[in-house]
């Protein structure tokens, strides 16, 4: 699967102007292959033209070994997620600065969803590692709509 080409999302983000908005997600899958289960991760950047003039939706699907015991508690798989969102927004943070950004994550605070064990966590290290406040379902769009259009995509497509 092709990874991004980050100079290629860095050189479209700064040709834009200050008013574009950029939305940053990861969210990932659990498969099973040979008896053996991974995580398929799929990371969207999405470039919202001036804030309104239509959007650019760069992104890569990778997949790694998943390690979480429990599938009704996938701890691990979902910090691997926001370590890895927080690892793209720092690859861009040099053409973020003065733009609205938001980081969005795949997890409910629900508790009657699996991913509402970390949230606490997730939260915290966005906000540590990236110094913004993450978004959270239902509010976090990148990571659910946009990184699932482009998973279906790369799998259409290669």
């Amino acid at each position: 699967m092709k990874p991004f080409d980050i100079e290629a999302v860095k050189s479209f983000i700064q040709a834009q102007s200050k008013q574009t908005r950029i939305y940053i997600g990861v969210d990932s899958e659990r498969i099973r292959q040979n008896n053996t289960w991974y995580a398929v991760y799929t990371a969207a950047v999405v470039v919202h033209i001036d804030g309104r003039h239509g959007c650019k939706l760069f992104g890569e699907v990778t997949r790694e070994r998943d390690w979480d015991q429990r599938a009704n508690r996938p701890t691990t798989r979902l910090m691997n997620e926001v370590y890895k969102v927080s690892e793209l927004y720092q690859r861009l943070a040099g053409v973020l600065e003065d733009r609205p950004v938001e980081v969005h994550l795949d997890i409910n605070s629900a508790d009657e969803h699996a991913s509402s064990n970390v949230v606490a966590q997730a939260i915290g290290y966005i906000r540590g590692t990236c110094n913004v406040t993450p978004k959270i379902k239902p509010e976090a769009f990148a990571a659910t709509n946009a990184a699932d259009r482009l998973r279906s995509l790369k799998t259409v497509n290669g």
